[in-house]
């Protein structure tokens, strides 16, 4: 769709409820999508994933934007008054120009929100040491997403990230259980906490590394809490709606969920199916 038969495709849905967009570069937001409806089962839900440009966490900043707004754009034309960013990468280089650059102009009374700034306010009631590691794509670690957002609300925590840029490749392949990840997790880790071994606390910052969690287990110290994120999500959306009625009565109610793809729909329910734990997964294919 051009930008005009976006703009009247979103002016014919401001005043009809639609379904909650959650959006991701490909499937690791598939994650969040389940801690949300985990937290919401009765609302309906729109899930995105744009396979065909993934992965996102080695693109620019303005690349991970304009992909980022495309899919804004398709959700809210698709009756979504509340989107998602259900990606880490995306969260961290386009949330914050969306919300204040494009969304007062494009949809005022819709709402964008990403999933780095919940999990930074969940963070300073999980640590007793006050050393909190990260571990990401490239691209979030090298955004300092995580360390502005914990600074800001958690001022005397000290962060310690650590890129893992073989990490979404191996789940994507499905190599999570396999031996050869063994060796780019325990790299990874290892280097993580060389940086302190005060570090208590770990953020997956990248909602593919939860079907990592054995291996992550396997090679941090047993004092260590690893974060969940898509039940950290979960619980912020549900406290945000409370905090927002005019927001949460835009969402239809029927326990509903479709999912879009950019790329092959088979290929994507296949792997959507192993995110999700849901064998009975269809998809649709659309372009952006």
């Amino acid at each position: 769709m051009d930008s005009q038969q976006i703009a009247a495709s979103i002016a014919r849905t401001n005043n009809v409820a639609g379904p909650i967009g959650v959006f991701d570069s490909g499937y690791g937001g598939l994650t969040i999508l389940e801690g949300l409806r985990k937290a919401l089962p009765d609302r309906d839900y729109l899930y995105l994933g744009d396979n065909a440009r993934a992965p996102y966490g080695t693109r620019s900043f303005d690349l991970v934007y304009r992909f980022t707004l495309q899919a804004v754009e398709y959700l809210f034309a698709r009756g979504c008054h509340l989107v998602i960013l259900g990606c880490n990468t995306a969260s961290a280089k386009a949330l914050r120009t969306i919300q204040q650059r494009d969304l007062p102009v494009l949809a005022p009374e819709r709402r964008v929100l990403g999933v780095i700034r919940p999990t930074a306010e969940a963070v300073g009631a999980l640590t007793s040491t006050g050393a909190i590691g990260i571990v990401g794509t490239p691209g979030t670690v090298a955004s300092r997403s995580y360390d502005i957002e914990i600074g800001k609300l958690h001022p005397q925590l000290h962060v310690y990230s650590q890129p893992c840029p073989m990490w979404v490749p191996l789940v994507e392949n499905r190599e999570a259980d396999g031996d050869g990840a063994d060796w780019f997790v325990r790299r990874d880790l290892e280097n993580l906490m060389s940086l302190s071994p005060d570090i208590d606390t770990l953020v997956l910052g990248c909602t593919h590394y939860p079907l990592l969690i054995r291996k992550i287990r396997r090679y941090i110290p047993e004092k260590v809490r690893i974060v969940n994120q898509a039940e950290i999500v979960g619980a912020s959306l549900s406290d945000y709606l409370l905090r927002h009625p005019e927001i949460d009565s835009r969402i239809t109610r029927g326990a509903t969920c479709g999912y879009l793809t950019t790329e092959d729909a088979s290929r994507f329910a296949g792997m959507a199916s192993m995110f999700t734990g849901r064998p009975d997964i269809t998809a649709a294919r659309i372009e952006l």
